[in-house]
């Protein structure tokens, strides 16, 4: 509420204009689970390096403090997620990242080809890329979560030895420090994609020209 000049009392204020030629992408849900998981990712990559690289853990030290930081970082990446559940719109996007169609194959045989006109990769609200990227990082955090603990609480599983834990954690580790700087460029390189992570709308134009089966004013892929 606001008082204006000339007005007798105060004004509601309304929801603030949409810019002119934009579309919604993403809602608060999706944005807070999205920046959060990163937040914890990158604890848990920080942390990581300065576990595991000799020189940088002797430059840092506190190395219980450290260890503390990448285990229950490790252990409350989910939690995000699944509070964001509670979100039909989350719920939703889930849904379409589990669903591969025919024109996600489209796209994926133009990537491995290197064509790139946007008409050569019709996509959904999100592309086949973003898909298989999705289900690929779930799949490594649910792998590093189990072997983490594993390595925590030795004797659990006794068929299973630390050192295989070790091991399987320290290679997918590798693998997820690969796949999010891959990521990250790939986003850097987008400005209007990270607008849209950001403010949670995008420009019309950039949804149809990169996006081209996805219909946001219905609701529909």
């Amino acid at each position: 509420m606001r008082s204006t000049a000339g007005s007798k009392g105060p004004t509601a204020v309304g929801p603030r204009p949409e810019p002119p030629g934009s579309v919604r992408r993403f809602g608060r849900a999706e944005r807070l689970v999205h920046r959060t998981t990163g937040w914890l990712m990158l604890v848990c990559l920080v942390t990581a390096a300065c576990l595991y690289l000799g020189p940088l853990a002797q430059l840092v030290g506190q190395r219980y403090l450290v260890s503390t930081l990448h285990r229950w970082s490790g252990l409350l990446l989910p939690v995000p997620l699944l509070l964001g559940l509670g979100s039909a719109a989350l719920r939703a996007d889930l849904r379409r990242l589990n669903r591969f169609a025919e024109y996600d194959r489209q796209w994926l045989h133009a990537a491995l080809r290197r064509v790139r006109s946007p008409g050569a990769r019709p996509a959904g609200k999100f592309n086949a890329g973003q898909k298989i990227y999705a289900g690929w990082l779930a799949g490594a955090v649910l792998v590093m979560t189990s072997t983490g603990l594993l390595m925590w609480f030795t004797g659990v599983l006794p068929f299973v030895s630390r050192t295989s834990a070790i091991f399987m954690h320290d290679v997918v580790a590798w693998a997820i420090a690969f796949v999010l700087f891959a990521h990250v460029r790939r986003a850097w390189a987008d400005p209007e994609a990270r607008r849209g992570m950001r403010t949670g709308r995008v420009g019309r134009a950039w949804a149809a020209r990169h996006h081209s089966r996805w219909r946001p004013d219905d609701g529909r892929e």
